[in-house]
């Protein structure tokens, strides 16, 4: 196959030099033919390609290999196999031939049904007060000269991208109450619809679409703030793209360099100012004359009105030792000597501000 380089030189010494084609073919030892090929074409590249690729070896085993990646394609994509992982299946079914002919087999086969494009995407829109979105990051700071893994709490309006975080120890279902609360006391309110993940705090149960069962106490919860809850689809995290680039900006913008704080009530003060003068500093990436702050302001009259903080942190029971000691999620804390020997309830709280 001529390269590049062949086929310039043939035209420079041809229309630069003047030369024939017979001195040229003699020069760079190619044919006449060749030669006469690149001056008439004017092209400055040729490929080839076959019109039938041969397969001796992986020939009888085509119907297979269609079925294998057939059946993968009809997978979500954190299930989905690699190609030698198929490569592989075909291999135990009897196949002796090379992964590079599966390879190519596998992208003609991509091409033909259309999967080798980009997916495309509509961009959401959100009316004031119709949405917010939740999720959680895992950020590392120092705690009182302890190196810590908290867990962030993101809140983000979807209309006017106010943003709420805060920091916890872990993800229970009180954190995520607390959190919910504390953003809507900040918004003055919330919105009437509530886009999250499928964390195991919210939802029970993942159906067919959009149906969920979800956790009686998170429905209470929501029934409270009257928020109509909707889980993304499994893999889908474009459905709730705000809070995902949510948690790369505040881990790049907050978080780094590694945060150095005394207590964590500390540092969610800090993280608090931070929303609040992001917000105030930096200009709505659609309506541009105003900034993220002016247009939350705007929206907070067309939130629902903040209800007040939801109790629905459940008691369990629990027994006291004779050390006065209750056992709860494997930690055992002091009660009045009072009550030792006694049977009584244990009520989990989030940790105090």
């Amino acid at each position: 196959m001529l390269i590049v380089e062949t086929i310039a030189r043939i035209r420079r010494e041809h229309f630069i030099k003047g030369k024939t084609i017979k001195e040229i073919a003699r020069d760079l030892k190619v044919s006449r033919n060749t030669v006469r090929k690149v001056l008439r074409s004017g092209k400055t590249l040729f490929e080839y390609e076959r019109s039938i690729q041969p397969r001796p070896k992986l020939g009888r085993w085509a119907a297979e290999l269609d079925e294998l990646l057939a059946a993968n394609a009809a997978k979500s994509a954190r299930e989905q196999l690699t190609l030698i992982r198929i490569f592989e299946e075909l291999r135990g079914r009897g196949y002796d031939g090379g992964y590079d002919a599966v390879r190519r087999y596998a992208r003609r086969w991509s091409k033909e049904r259309g999967q080798s494009t980009a997916a495309a995407y509509v961009p959401l829109s959100f009316a004031a007060g119709e949405a917010y979105q939740f999720d959680w990051s895992h950020e590392i700071v120092l705690l009182n000269g302890v190196t810590a893994i908290v867990k962030v709490a993101h809140v983000r309006l979807c209309h006017s991208r106010m943003l709420f975080v805060r920091a916890y120890p872990r993800e229970t279902q009180e954190m995520v109450f607390d959190a919910h609360d504390r953003a809507f006391a900040l918004f003055k309110g919330t919105c009437s619809r509530g886009i999250y993940d499928n964390m195991k705090t919210a939802v029970e149960t993942i159906f067919v679409g959009k149906d969920r069962r979800y956790n009686r106490r998170f429905l209470q919860m929501c029934s409270h703030y009257l928020i109509d809850p909707v889980a993304c689809t499994p893999a889908s995290g474009w459905e709730k793209g705000q809070v995902e680039n949510q948690v790369g900006l505040v881990r790049e913008r907050f978080f780094t360099p590694r945060l150095r704080f005394k207590t964590l009530d500390e540092l969610n003060a800090w993280l608090l100012d931070k929303c609040i003068a992001y917000a105030k500093a930096h200009r709505h990436p659609e309506l541009a004359e105003q900034t993220v702050w002016e247009v939350f302001e705007a929206e907070r009259p067309k939130l629902v009105p903040y209800a007040g903080r939801f109790d629905g942190f459940h008691a369990v029971p629990a027994s006291v030792s004779k050390t006065c000691l209750v056992r709860f999620d494997n930690n055992k804390y002091s009660v009045a000597a009072s009550a030792s020997g006694a049977r009584s309830k244990f009520k989990p709280m989030p940790i105090a501000s």
